[in-house]
């Protein structure tokens, strides 16, 4: 297989296009910002301006390396209402909380969490909430629409024209899935959608050659083909899914922290911690759990620059100083309370702060998932936080806690849909971390956990 492959990677935080060598190396990359324009109608993603960024740098990929094929990835809890011209309705941003005004009446829609595996989670966060709302406002736009289109098809859809529904991102928190059931949840029936979802395709699917349009204002050849892409998590689990046997956690981190637990029970999910069932791409649950880790770190650094030495961990664990959980708001299982430092801030380390939160959260999360056995695997922007990684290791000593090697592990994971299904067995390159070794961190965590459940 001959040629590069160029993932359009559309993050909560950022949106870049990531081009990648048949063996996955990283050949270049190039991201911006991914803003939130304020509406009318509501809050809603800048589209046309990650199109120009798009074609720009295929544009420039292309020149130096010539491209063969375009999978799109994206965050969950976001769709597109199209007709066959484009767009009827902006794609909603997911912190929109005006959708909650008709939370009455969905929660008599909703499907029960035994049957969608998705908890009730606040804003536009369950997908099935926003379509609710949109229909009640918008109810023209949907006698005219021809697709909804979960957001990596959206954007397979503008690049080459054929409409597809895919199950990784109607898996992730809509309330539209039934997982156990490998089909459409209750709850799209009520809203009308089978026809708007349809038809299914899989994430690897190759749905078509690029339009004219496209080819004739980036330079790539019109035989370039469009896969009908995945949502952003579930291309992180992608190379572990096929190098290494159950039971295993991956990590994936951004503005989110997802942790997937292939192999663990569903049966000890619980909504009021967070925890649900995410799809994988051949449509089997995988039991995770969420919190909005990237979006907190930043939230406690106030934009120090983030280094942090052990020192500086030994300082915070001997001075009890703590930041307690959320930060974020939109998820976790401690969404309900306020995040809080306790301590002499002046005197914290507040990237060592953050880190050791970041943590203390993530390990929460494992216990909590059930996931306590099988190696754990940092993907994403904490894979190159060491000290994260090895007080984790810390923490989870009967695991093993590895990390990729960089933080392209969801777009070597979108890259592999190239060639799947195939039976791989090699893993990709991972550094291991040890345990880092502070006086008094287990007493520490007792410590945090205690105030955490105290408040």
């Amino acid at each position: 297989m001959s040629g590069a492959a160029a993932v359009l990677d559309v993050g909560k935080t950022n949106v870049k296009l990531v081009t990648l060598a048949p063996d996955g190396t990283l050949l270049c990359e190039r991201a911006i910002p991914n803003r939130v324009l304020p509406g009318p109608p509501y809050p809603h993603e800048d589209v046309e301006s990650i199109w120009t960024f798009c074609l720009d740098a295929l544009r420039e990929a292309n020149r130096a390396h010539e491209i063969r094929e375009i999978i799109p990835i994206t965050h969950g809890a976001a769709g597109a209402l199209v007709d066959d011209r484009g767009l009827l309705l902006p794609v909603m941003d997911y912190e929109f909380a005006g959708v909650e005004e008709i939370e009455g009446e969905y929660r008599t829609l909703r499907p029960p969490f035994e049957e969608s595996f998705s908890p009730r989670l606040p804003a536009g966060l369950n997908l099935g909430r926003q379509i609710a709302w949109a229909k009640r406002r918008h109810p023209a736009a949907f006698a005219a629409a021809r697709h909804y289109l979960p957001y990596p098809q959206y954007w397979a859809f503008r690049l080459c024209g054929v409409a597809a529904s895919e199950v990784t991102s109607l898996g992730a928190h809509t309330d539209l899935w039934a997982p156990l059931g490998g089909r459409l949840s209750s709850l799209a029936t009520a809203l009308g959608l089978e026809d708007l979802l349809q038809p299914m395709r899989r994430a690897y699917d190759p749905l078509g050659r690029i339009r004219p349009e496209v080819a004739a204002a980036t330079g790539l050849r019109e035989t370039v083909t469009v896969r009908c892409g995945v949502h952003d998590s579930n291309a992180s689990l992608l190379p572990h899914l096929a190098s290494r046997p159950a039971p295993f956690t991956v990590i994936s981190t951004g503005t989110w922290v997802i942790l997937m637990g292939v192999g663990a029970a569903l049966e000890r999910l619980d909504p009021a911690d967070d925890t649900l069932a995410n799809v994988d791409v051949e449509g089997r649950p995988v039991a995770c759990a969420r919190f909005m880790g990237g979006r907190e770190y930043a939230a406690i650094v106030e934009g120090m620059p983030a280094q942090a030495d052990a020192a500086s961990f030994e300082r915070i664990v001997a001075s009890r100083a703590m930041a307690l959980p959320c930060f974020g708001g939109q998820g976790g299982p401690f969404a309900a309370q306020r995040g809080e430092i306790r301590g002499d801030v002046a005197r914290i380390d507040l990237p060592a702060l953050a880190t050791l939160y970041l943590a203390l959260m993530s390990d929460v999360s494992l216990t909590r998932l059930g996931a306590t056995v099988g190696d754990l695997i940092v993907e994403g922007s904490l894979a190159t936080n060491a000290a994260y990684c090895r007080l984790l290791a810390a923490f989870r000593p009967g695991q093993t806690v590895s990390a990729a090697e960089d933080a392209a592990g969801a777009a070597r994971g979108a890259a592999l849909l190239s060639r799947w299904p195939f039976p791989f067995t090699r893993a990709p390159a991972l550094s291991r971390f040890e345990p880092l070794q502070l006086t008094e961190l287990d007493a520490y965590r007792a410590a945090w956990m205690t105030a955490v459940l105290g408040r």
